[in-house]
């Protein structure tokens, strides 16, 4: 009886949580916080931190639970380490509300800067252009 049960529990557990995904949509969705900075490194275009904070949130996000949460983490880590650095309030604030706004499926557009242009076609990053999504 004792096996039937523990069975029909794994059964229960495993179609419905899925728990064996989230160490690999946590180590993409890394990768996708990773590749945001990057981008953001190489766009160098003034005022557009909080669209690659929003988009790296958004990408890790859409990987699943794993995702979202070591965007979280990520996100707190860095904005704690920034803000202990003497960086402005205000700034850590407005840096943390473009992280949820991605990591709750919001559209990162919304914070690209003006003349930031997008191309669709291959989604690449150009310096200088700060052209991407």
């Amino acid at each position: 009886m004792k096996l039937i049960l523990a069975g029909l529990f794994i059964l229960a557990v495993g179609t419905h949580a899925q728990w064996y995904h989230f160490p690999r949509e946590a180590v993409q969705g890394a990768g996708d916080m990773a590749r945001a900075y990057g981008d953001m490194r190489k766009a160098n275009w003034k005022n557009s931190d909080k669209y690659f904070h929003a988009r790296g949130n958004y990408d890790a996000a859409q990987r699943g639970p794993g995702g979202r949460w070591i965007a979280e983490v990520i996100s707190d880590a860095r904005e704690n380490v920034q803000g202990n650095s003497g960086r402005g309030h205000l700034d850590s604030a407005a840096d943390q509300e473009a992280n949820r706004w991605g990591r709750n499926g919001g559209d990162p557009n919304v914070y690209r800067p003006r003349g930031c242009l997008r191309d669709t076609e291959d989604e690449t990053v150009y310096p200088r252009r700060c052209m991407f999504l």
